[in-house]
């Protein structure tokens, strides 16, 4: 009883913090099904390493000596050491994805490279606000809109905000069908959100779709070098996918893999929630970075969308543009649902798919080139 007691007196007021934090994302992630998979192994870890003398951290136990917790060895083999749970998860993302509507319309790659704008604005203004270089990039990639690039590069470049950025990461990601919307009106007009974009696929022939993600390795190692493992990963997965001759891997990689790593990652990445250094005036800059980062993507597309627009004879409506994030598919069936909400019979979720797909090499791409570029930098 005076151990519970102690145990209980010993609860700072940033640990009731992170409880409370914790309570938000589970949720958020049973209640509203926002990212379910990874906010609620988040929310849960956020809750289990703030308790008192958590058993899951590293501690010193009298008369024994330290005690080697759990998350906190799954996060120093699985992500500090060699990072190979964000990486591997790209396997199984690269399993998922069909690249089909990009390569019958090749176009929509310049729709992914547009969105990424907002990565870059949030480097700059992190810097204006005080993070040194390696905090901002690390800020930046949230903008990327991916989660397990934004871990794998904070991570990399040993930026003291991994959990914040990797919180904000996935909150964002799963607030989609939310902000864009938001963002998407602010520049586009009503006439716009009308335009139609009829379907013409073209046939993508097997040895295309076999070839793609071996070319796609091949000039991202050139480019971007350090880009290598994230593009390459991604590639291999989707290469499992279309060659035909193994299924049942291609299978594992969906779905046992990508569940296995997705539900370890969530509750590891909690080693980072620590309260002492997640409750800070910094987190809430990062959660607004973050947040200014995915307007800063999604009207960064809507606008070069509208460039385009200048030149093409068949126009393309702005809101593709908003869908060369990585956040797949959300992005994209966020785009089809106000495209139906202003015209029931416009149908452009195959073109959104194409500048979503587009978005994921896009932003793993960018990673690969911060990673490459912030080093350089410091020097």
């Amino acid at each position: 009883m005076q151990f519970l007691f102690e145990g209980v007196l010993s609860i700072t007021w940033q640990q009731l913090v992170m409880y409370v934090i914790g309570g938000i994302l589970i949720y958020l992630a049973i209640q509203k099904d926002f990212e379910p998979a990874l906010l609620m192994p988040m929310g849960f870890g956020a809750i289990l390493v703030n308790l008192p003398n958590s058993g899951v951290l590293n501690q010193m136990v009298e008369g024994i000596g330290e005690s080697h917790g759990v998350i906190q060895w799954l996060f120093e083999v699985g992500i500090e050491a060699s990072e190979a749970m964000p990486l591997l998860l790209f396997i199984g993302i690269g399993a998922m994805i069909d690249f089909g509507p990009l390569l019958s319309n090749p176009k929509m790659f310049l729709f992914g490279a547009a969105a990424q704008f907002g990565i870059f604005a949030a480097v700059i203004i992190s810097c204006f606000l005080g993070f040194d270089l390696k905090d901002a990039a690390a800020i930046g990639i949230i903008g990327a809109a991916d989660g397990p690039t934004s871990i794998l590069v904070s991570q990399v470049l040993k930026s003291q905000y991994v959990g914040p950025i990797a919180v904000a990461a996935y909150s964002y990601m799963a607030l989609v069908p939310i902000i864009q919307p938001f963002a998407i009106r602010l520049v586009t007009t009503k006439k716009e959100r009308m335009i139609r974009m009829p379907y013409n696929p073209k046939s993508v022939s097997r040895t295309t779709r076999i070839l793609f993600p071996i070319v796609v390795t091949i000039i991202a190692g050139l480019v971007a070098p350090m880009s290598v493992a994230l593009v390459g990963f991604l590639m291999f997965g989707n290469l499992l996918r279309e060659c035909g001759c193994l299924e049942r891997l291609s299978e594992t990689a969906q779905t046992s893999l990508a569940n296995l790593i997705t539900l370890l990652l969530g509750i590891t990445i909690s080693f980072s929630m620590k309260a002492d250094q997640f409750v800070s005036v910094q987190t809430l800059m990062i959660m607004a970075l973050g947040l200014a980062a995915f307007v800063f993507d999604t009207i960064a597309g809507c606008v070069f969308a509208k460039i385009l627009n200048l030149f093409l004879k068949e126009k393309v409506n702005p809101m593709i543009g908003a869908a060369g994030i990585s956040a797949f598919p959300m992005s994209a069936r966020v785009v089809q649902k106000m495209a139906l909400s202003e015209d029931k019979t416009n149908h452009i979720l195959m073109h959104a798919i194409g500048a979503n797909v587009s978005g994921q090499i896009a932003s793993v791409l960018a990673g690969g080139m911060i990673l490459y570029l912030v080093p350089q930098m410091i020097r």
